[in-house]
């Protein structure tokens, strides 16, 4: 029996959990992913031991496009409410930080792409996700969208190019801006939906496909460690979670 159970919340086909749902697994944990836009219903996160929440190409704002994009904030405030561990990553940052009171906007210094350092902030140190994590590192950046204002006492763990990188948006939500899932595989449908806008813009997509290829070994040590703290923080509310009986 595995240790914990995480429930992942995928937006489309081109989003997957990818390495965080591998990393999660050989954590120890059982990973049941959520399609929403498929027409999966959307299960309890407070069922569950752990709750993460992936990134998409629409918008956190986007409810009246998407309409499932509602109830996952819905299912965010419950496992907010619960303490479940929560992250989201890009996209599913964007709606934690909406779906608790913060807010999202495109960003005014254009889209973030390929690697990018972590710009860890003295907050990350002793955070109970992150902490292990807070050195020198780069991660992935795909994203036109940014959290410009966190929920009423959120934290700024890290922040690129200065936007919000990472964050503790509720004592048990995290966010992290960057794709710790992606590899060259995941990324590769991502250039080809933004080929156009990237030509004119004059954007070598052929460079920053080779540098995400290229570091690949780098990137699985940086963001391995994301999923196996993840983990931690899973089994310990399974561990809490058990009935204890009278010896």
């Amino acid at each position: 029996m595995s240790e914990a159970t995480v429930l992942v919340v995928q937006h489309e086909d081109m989003c997957p959990p990818a390495l965080v749902g591998r990393w999660l697994v050989d954590a120890g944990c059982t990973v049941e992913v959520c399609r929403p836009y498929a027409g999966d219903e959307l299960p309890d996160p407070a069922s569950y031991d752990g709750f993460v929440v992936l990134g998409g190409s629409m918008g956190a704002n986007d409810d009246d496009d998407h309409a499932w994009l509602g109830p996952v904030k819905e299912r965010i405030r419950a496992a907010a409410t619960a303490e479940v561990p929560t992250l989201g990553i890009c996209l599913g940052h964007q709606l934690a930080a909406v779906a608790l009171g913060g807010t999202v906007e495109v960003n005014p210094r254009g889209q973030q792409l390929g690697l990018l350092e972590v710009g860890w902030g003295a907050e990350a140190q002793d955070d109970p996700l992150v902490g292990p994590l807070a050195t020198a590192r780069r991660g992935v950046h795909w994203n036109n969208d940014v959290v410009t204002r966190l929920p009423e006492g959120g934290v700024a763990l890290a922040r690129a190019g200065g936007a919000v990188q990472a964050a503790r948006h509720a004592s048990s939500v995290w966010g992290v801006q960057l794709h710790p899932e992606a590899d060259l595989e995941v990324v590769r449908p991502w250039a080809a939906s933004d080929e156009g806008s990237h030509r004119a813009r004059g954007i070598d997509q052929d460079a920053l496909l080779r540098d995400i290829d290229v570091a690949r070994a780098e990137l699985d040590e940086a963001w391995r460690p994301l999923a196996r703290s993840f983990a931690a923080l899973a089994r310990d509310r399974a561990r809490s979670s058990v009935p204890s009986t009278d010896r």
